[in-house]
Parts: C-alpha cells; structure tokens; sequence
C-alpha cells in the first residue's frame, strides 16, 4: 500500500536518515516528487513558495538529499556520488510504496532528475527539469563566468578579464571568479529581480541550513564515466523543461542542449526570471507544471 500521507518524516535510506514531507496526498495524483539544486542545497524556500501551490492540486513529496538541509551526513565525505544519489532515490520511492512517480527538479535537482529517469526508467511517468545544470561541463562553467561578466562592475569586469589573459584553464578561472564574488553579485547573477533576491536570501538565513559543499566536490571529482549529456538520447519520457530568458547560472545555452538531445522534451521559457522562475513568477511556474502533468 502507499505510504502516503501528510507531514514531515524522518526516512533512513541506505543507513541514512532523510528528511522527508508529503503536501496534498488527499488529491491521490501520481506522487510529484521534487528535486533541489545545490548541489548540497535544500528545499527551505520551495516549500515556502511554489511548493505549497502545487499542493494545492497534487501530491507532492519533498526529500531533502544525503547531507543537505535536514538530512543526516553520511560517514564519508566522498559518499556522495550519482550512483549513490538514485540508491537513495529508489529507497525513497520503495516506502512509498508507488510505482510510477513524477520528477521535479530544479538547478542540480533537474540535472539530477534526469540521471534518475535514464537509470529507472520503468519507475518514472513524466519529468519537469527547471533551470537544468550540467556540472563538469565547459558550458556549464562558461554560462557563469560569462554571466558574472555580464552583470559585474568594471573591478569585477576587469579581473575575470585578467584571468584570460593570463592564460589560465577554464577549471582555474571559473573557481577565481566564484572565490571572488560577492553575496550580492551572486544575487544579481540568480535573480533578474532583486527584490525576489532579498526575500529568497531572507529564507535562506531564515533556515540556518549550511551548504557544506561535500556534495559538489565529491561529483567534481567522481564524474559518471559516461557524461549525462552523451545518455540523454536514452531518455524517452516526456519533458518539460522551464528556463529563464535572464539564467546567468545554468543559462538559455544549457537548456536548449538539453533540449536538443532529449527527444520527448517541450522547452518552455520565463521573459521575466532568471535562475528561479518558480520565483519571479510563481503563479506562471505552478500553472506551466500543472498544465503538463496528467
């Protein structure tokens, strides 16, 4: 039988304890289960924001990932691979105790949710990908340091520029400039509203929930031996996938490479958001998914 009812739960999967919350289970839809970025991020905000809307009409589950947010660290710091991450996954999913259930990831989570699909594929019904990364990627790493030339004063123009000229690798220059940025030029790089940017960053000391960066380091250095953009080709479920016309983060160029591989996918854009739709424009980011969804 389903477990599915409301509340928050605390789920070990693979000898870890995760944080887990159900929203809308009196809707009895196929479960929306939802993936944050980071990596090492946490839902605090969605569950605040959009989350709460699309309980509204469907059953939503949250789960926050292997050492983020309310999750419990694992013992080894190197314990956060891809391969671990679907383990996870499918363990989630078998307490559920569902068969099929729908993806929803945004940033990391959406790039994340695509690995999931292309390694369960009999276990996932349709995906949502929100402002996909592609990590380990040169465009990935180039969309932001091209991002924070685009947005940064002449100082920080300046200094990115230098990098180049110094000939350095493109691995070197993008964690210069992300060791050199402020809090707000990083609001000014996510958000094309930067009235959206305090509250979110709001919610997010509001939290008191740390990135400890475990996460991104240990993908860094453990990639998939296959990259996700040579498998996606494998992916037949249908796709949405939602992107801001101002991304400076994951960007218009990832997206659409995405796209372009995923044969099933509808590429679908935000004129007013950045990295967030779900965000700056809440009410269109609901109605989009649901319009979608079965």
């Amino acid at each position: 039988m389903p477990n599915l009812k409301n509340g928050e739960f605390t789920v070990p999967l693979n000898g870890i304890n995760h944080w887990v919350k159900i929203e809308g289970a009196e809707n009895q839809t196929i479960p929306l289960i939802i993936l944050h970025g980071g990596p090492g991020g946490n839902h605090y905000v969605f569950e605040r924001t959009a989350g709460p809307l699309l309980g509204k009409t469907r059953t939503i589950v949250y789960y926050e990932q292997r050492g983020c947010g309310r999750s419990e660290k694992p013992y080894a710091d190197d314990e956060y691979t891809i391969d671990v991450l679907t383990e996870d996954f499918k363990e989630l999913k078998k307490w559920l105790g569902v068969e099929k259930v729908n993806l929803l990831g945004y940033s990391f989570g959406g790039e994340l949710a695509l690995e999931i699909a292309n390694h369960l594929p009999e276990e996932i019904y349709q995906l949502i990908v929100s402002a996909p990364s592609l990590l380990n990627t040169d465009i990935h790493k180039m969309v932001q340091v091209t991002g924070f030339l685009s947005i940064g004063d002449s100082n920080l123009f300046n200094k990115i520029s230098a990098c180049f000229q110094r000939g350095a690798t493109l691995d070197a220059i993008y964690d210069e400039v992300w060791g050199m940025v402020s809090p707000e030029i990083v609001d000014l790089l996510l958000f094309e509203n930067q009235e959206i940017a305090r509250i979110n960053r709001e919610l997010w000391e509001e939290s008191n929930l740390v990135n400890t960066g475990l996460m991104n380091r240990t993908l860094t250095n453990s990639p998939v031996k296959v990259p996700l953009l040579d498998r996606l080709k494998e992916i037949h479920h249908q796709i949405l996938i939602m992107t801001g016309v101002f991304d400076r983060n994951t960007g218009l160029p990832v997206a659409k490479l995405i796209h372009s591989s995923l044969p099933n996918s509808t590429l679908t854009l935000f004129e007013k958001s950045a990295h967030f739709p779900d965000l700056e424009e809440t009410d269109r980011f609901v109605k989009e998914i649901n319009k979608f969804l079965y």
